[in-house]
C-alpha cells in the first residue's frame, strides 16, 4: 500500500514540469528512483533529465526486465537521460556507473520505444560528444592559463626595462619599495609564475602541450591511460554495416565516457569487423554475442573461437545463419572441425548455445563434447540432426542439465523416438522450456512421446507448432498437459481438419504454414473443446495458445 501511494504521489509531482524548480532541490535521494520511475511512465522527458543531472547515487540502472503489461520508455525520455548524463560531467554528478542493459524496446512498438539499433547510436554519439566536451573545456582552461601566463611576463618585461632606465638612486627606491610590497604578499611574483608553469606541465603531461610562437597555439594529444573516466556506460550493443563506424569509434575513444558491452549482437558484417570489434571491448563486461546473417564460413567461425575465450565471463554465444556448411567429403574438413572442437574447448563458463540453420548433420558430438561445463540452454532449430546426433545428445554430460531445449525443425521419426525418449527422461528433473514445433509429429509419434513429455514434472512450456496433428491427437496431449504439475503454457498446433481441402497427407511444416484455414469452420472449436479437456482434468492455470507469432515462453518466468 506505501509503495502505491509513493508511486501515485511521484506521478502528481512530475506531471507539472513547471513546478520542478520549487520541489528538486528538496527531495530526499531516497524518493529518486520513484520519481524517475514515474517520470519515464508519463512520458516526462524534462523532469527525466533534471533527475538524472542530479541524481544522487554512484549507480543509475535503467531498463532490465520490464514486467508483464509495462511499455518501453520512449525515444524522447531516453534521449533526455542520455543527454543529461553528459552535461552531469560539468556539474560533478555523483554518478559513477549508467546502465542501460535491456533499455532498447521493439522499434516502431507502442508508445515511440528507441530499438537497440537506435540506442546503439545514441549511446556512441553520447560518448563521442562527451570526449568533444571534455576537449573544449580542456582548451578553455588552458586558454585561461596561458593568457594569465603571459600578462605576468609583460608585466615583470615592464618592471626590468623601468629599472634600467631609472638611475642607482631610482633603482634602489625601487627595490625598497617592491620590498614593501613583498612584504604585504605572502606570494611573489616568481612563485606565481613558477605555480603557474608547474600547472601547465601537468596539463602537458595529460595531453595538452602549450607552444608559444607569436600569440601561441593549443594542440591536444590524447593519452588513452591519461584520461579519467568520471562514468561507466554498461549497454548491449547492437552493430550492423551501417553503425559499424559509429560503434568502433566509440568504442576506441578514450575520455569521462567509457563504453562497455554486455550483450554484443551483430549482423551482416566480415568476420574481419567483427574481430576489430572484440578486440575493442573490455574484458571482464561482456556476457554474451549474438552473431547474425554474416558469412562467417567454418574458417571464419574457427578464427574468431580464440578471440571469444579471452572474455572470462562470456556465457552465452549464438549464431543465426552464418553459413556454415561442414560436410566430412569436403578436404581439409576434419582439420577444421578439430580447430572449432579446440575453440570451444576454451569457452570455459559457456552455458548457453544457440546454433540456427548451419547445416550440422553428423556433427554435434565434435562440437558439444568439447564444452568444458555442461549446457543449461540449448537451441538447435533448423539444424539437419542426424540419428546420430540426437543418439548422443540423449547420452550427452549436458542433457541432465539442460533447462530449455529447442529443437525445432528437425525432423523426428520412429528411429529417432527412441533417442527424444532417453533424452526426455534423462532432463526430466531439469528441463524447464521445451519445443519440438515442425518436427513432423503425427498422432501416432505423438503417442509414443507422451509418457516422456508426462513425465517432465518441471516442464513450463511446451511448444508443439506446426506439427500434423489431429483434433483426438490434440485431446490425448491435453489430457497429458493436465498431469504436469508445473506446465503453464502450451503453443499448440491447428489440427488438420482446420485447414482447406488439398492438405498433403503428411503435410511440411512449412505447408502447414502457408495453407489457408477453413473459414467455414468456427475458428473457436478447436480451443473450446480443448479447454474443456483441461476443465474436466481440474486445470485452470495452464494456458493454451495456438497463436505461433506472439508466442513468449518468458510470459511463464
Amino acid at each position: 500500500m506505501v509503495h502505491s501511494l509513493v508511486r501515485l504521489c511521484a506521478r502528481e509531482v512530475v506531471s507539472d514540469h513547471s513546478s520542478s524548480p520549487t520541489w528538486l532541490r528538496w527531495v530526499p535521494r531516497e524518493l529518486y528512483g520513484a520519481l524517475l520511475e514515474a517520470a519515464f511512465a508519463c512520458c516526462r522527458p524534462l523532469a527525466v533529465g533534471e533527475l538524472v543531472q542530479r541524481w544522487p547515487e554512484r549507480t543509475l540502472r535503467v531498463g532490465g526486465r520490464r514486467k508483464t503489461g509495462q511499455t518501453a520508455p520512449s525515444r524522447l525520455c531516453i534521449q533526455s537521460l542520455l543527454l543529461a548524463v553528459v552535461r552531469g560531467l560539468a556539474d560533478q554528478s555523483a554518478l559513477q556507473v549508467l546502465d542501460v542493459c535491456g533499455l532498447q524496446g521493439d522499434e516502431g512498438g507502442m508508445g515511440d520505444p528507441m530499438g537497440g539499433w537506435s540506442l546503439t547510436v545514441a549511446l556512441c554519439t553520447m560518448v563521442v560528444q562527451a570526449k568533444a566536451g571534455a576537449h573544449r573545456t580542456q582548451r578553455k582552461e588552458g586558454d585561461r592559463e596561458r593568457k594569465r601566463f603571459s600578462a605576468l611576463e609583460r608585466e615583470r618585461d615592464l618592471k626590468r626595462e623601468r629599472g634600467q632606465k631609472m638611475g642607482v638612486k631610482e633603482l634602489k627606491d625601487g627595490e625598497t619599495c617592491r620590498e614593501k610590497t613583498r612584504s604585504k604578499s605572502p606570494v611573489s611574483d616568481e612563485e606565481l609564475i613558477k605555480g603557474i608553469r608547474r600547472r601547465m606541465e601537468m596539463e602537458r603531461k595529460r595531453g595538452i602541450v602549450v607552444t608559444g610562437s607569436e600569440g601561441g597555439k593549443l594542440e591536444t594529444e590524447e593519452k588513452e591511460a591519461d584520461w579519467d573516466v568520471l562514468v561507466q556506460v554498461r549497454a548491449d550493443i547492437f552493430v550492423n554495416a551501417r553503425s559499424w563506424e559509429r560503434v568502433r569509434l566509440a568504442l576506441s575513444t578514450s575520455g569521462p565516457l567509457k563504453l562497455q558491452c554486455r550483450y554484443l549482437r551483430v549482423e551482416e558484417i566480415s568476420v574481419t569487423s567483427i574481430r576489430t570489434l572484440l578486440n575493442l571491448l573490455p574484458r571482464r563486461a561482456l556476457l554474451g554475442i549474438d552473431i547474425r546473417y554474416s558469412s562467417l564460413g567454418v574458417a571464419g567461425l574457427a578464427e574468431l573461437l580464440p578471440l571469444l575465450s579471452a572474455f572470462p565471463q562470456l556465457n552465452s554465444l549464438r549464431l543465426h545463419y552464418c553459413n556454415l556448411d561442414i560436410r566430412r567429403d569436403n578436404l581439409g574438413q576434419e582439420g577444421v572441425l578439430r580447430d572449432l572442437s579446440r575453440g570451444l574447448s576454451n569457452l570455459q563458463e559457456l552455458r548457453q548455445l544457440s546454433l540456427t540453420a548451419l547445416r550440422l548433420p553428423g556433427q554435434l558430438r565434435v562440437l558439444l563434447s568439447s564444452l568444458p561445463q555442461p549446457l543449461e540452454v540449448l537451441e538447435l532449430p533448423y539444424l539437419s540432426l542426424s540419428p546420430a546426433d540426437l543418439a548422443y545428445l540423449s547420452c550427452s554430460h549436458h542433457v541432465s542439465s539442460l533447462l530449455q531445449l529447442d529443437l525445432s525443425e528437425n525432423c523426428l521419426d520412429e528411429t529417432t523416438v527412441p533417442s527424444i525418449r532417453r533424452l526426455l527422461c534423462q532432463a526430466s528433473s531439469s528441463l524447464q522450456h521445451l519445443s519440438l514445433s515442425g518436427c513432423g509429429l503425427t498422432d501416432g509419434l505423438l503417442g509414443m512421446l507422451l509418457s516422456s513429455l508426462g513425465g517432465c514434472w518441471a516442464l513450463k512450456s511446451l511448444a508443439l507448432a506446426l506439427n500434423p496433428l489431429s483434433r483426438a491427437g490434440l485431446c490425448d496431449l491435453m489430457r497429458t498437459a493436465a498431469r504436469m504439475p508445473c506446465l503453464r503454457l502450451l503453443l499448440y498446433p491447428n489440427p488438420l481438419e482446420d485447414y482447406q481441402p488439398g492438405l498433403p497427407e503428411l503435410p511440411s511444416s512449412t505447408q502447414l504454414l502457408e495453407w489457408p484455414l477453413d473459414e467455414s469452420i468456427d475458428n473457436n472449436a478447436t480451443s473450446n473443446k480443448l479447454s474443456k479437456v483441461l476443465m474436466d482434468s481440474g486445470r485452470s492455470d495452464l494456458l493454451l495458445t495456438c497463436d505461433l507469432l506472439n508466442f513468449d515462453k518468458d510470459m511463464v518466468d
